[in-house]
């Protein structure tokens, strides 16, 4: 491999069960723009922005840590999906009221982080995150 960098774009493909409730809440609450659309002959797919990607792995025990630091116990499978956010706070009420679950409210973290965590269409599990540093 010659690029340093040859993976151009980190895709997280979810079946949703109610695609339209999934792509209004995503795309219209949480405010992920259309990047583009398709269909076929037995469905749709869209696929959101969501600024850049990163794939963090955890070993079971990181990832028990940080269910106890956001939600007080672990709650999370093997898939979360976390969203960097301006306001930690007023995201996660939007989100509640257009139907997310709140697992636990906006909490700072030992990072310096505020962090919800949230129950998403599609069965996600969701980690809303504002950085403090810098405020």
């Amino acid at each position: 491999m010659t690029d340093p960098t040859p993976v151009r774009q980190l895709r997280l493909v979810v079946t949703a069960e109610d695609y339209q409730e999934a792509l209004r809440f995503y795309r219209d609450v949480l405010g992920l723009p259309e990047q583009a659309a398709f269909s076929s002959p037995d469905g749709h797919v869209t696929i959101l922005d969501a600024g850049r990607a990163t794939l963090e792995i955890a070993d079971p025990g990181h990832a028990a840590y940080i269910d106890e630091v956001e939600v007080g116990r672990r709650v999370a499978g093997q898939i979360r999906v976390a969203f960097e956010v301006t306001d930690a706070v007023a995201t996660t009420a939007a989100l509640a009221g257009a139907g997310a679950e709140v697992i636990a409210p906006p909490t700072v973290t030992p990072w310096n982080s505020l962090n919800a965590r949230l129950e998403g269409p599609a069965n996600l599990q969701l980690t809303l995150f504002e950085e403090l540093s810098g405020k």
